[in-house]
């Protein structure tokens, strides 16, 4: 009894595909590689003012929770989100709000930034105001916040 052993060939390992049946590639470069813009020249970084005005909306609509603001604060500006993040009108159950206009106005040190902002809700628009102090590590850190009124101190 002579058997011969015939083994049937491997299949070859297939193309990876991506979505829509294209042959799936790495980009090419580093892997830190950031997005470049036109003509190769680097995205525009925002102002530490438009990255807080984000950060504070991500905070009092809900989005993020307010501890996300631990590292980001200094004095009562915690303990002012706090108290805002539950009561804000920005936490409703529609569009999602949007920062329409970030300004502000530089102290003369240029150490202390006051800034407000425009918030759009579907048709409405509400006010933020809140106050950037610089540290001695030159990082930014948010002093104070106020919303449409919300977050003032009660006067005496």
């Amino acid at each position: 009894m002579n058997a011969t052993l015939t083994s049937t060939p491997s299949p070859l390992p297939r193309p990876r595909t991506a979505p829509g049946g294209r042959a799936g590639t790495r980009p090419r470069g580093s892997a830190g590689a950031r997005p470049r813009g036109p003509a190769g020249t680097r995205p525009r970084t925002l102002p530490p003012h438009t990255v807080f005005a984000e950060r504070l909306l991500a905070v009092l609509s809900g989005e993020r929770p307010v501890h996300w603001m631990l590292g980001h604060t200094v004095g009562d500006a915690y303990e002012q989100l706090v108290r805002l993040a539950p009561q804000t009108p920005l936490r409703s159950h529609g569009p999602r709000p949007v920062l329409r206009r970030c300004s502000v106005q530089v102290h003369a040190p240029q150490s202390v930034v006051e800034a407000f902002a425009s918030i759009a809700t579907g048709t409405r628009v509400r006010a933020m105001a809140f106050r950037l102090e610089r540290g001695e590590d030159q990082r930014w850190r948010c002093a104070a916040v106020e919303l449409d009124g919300l977050g003032t101190p009660p006067h005496a």
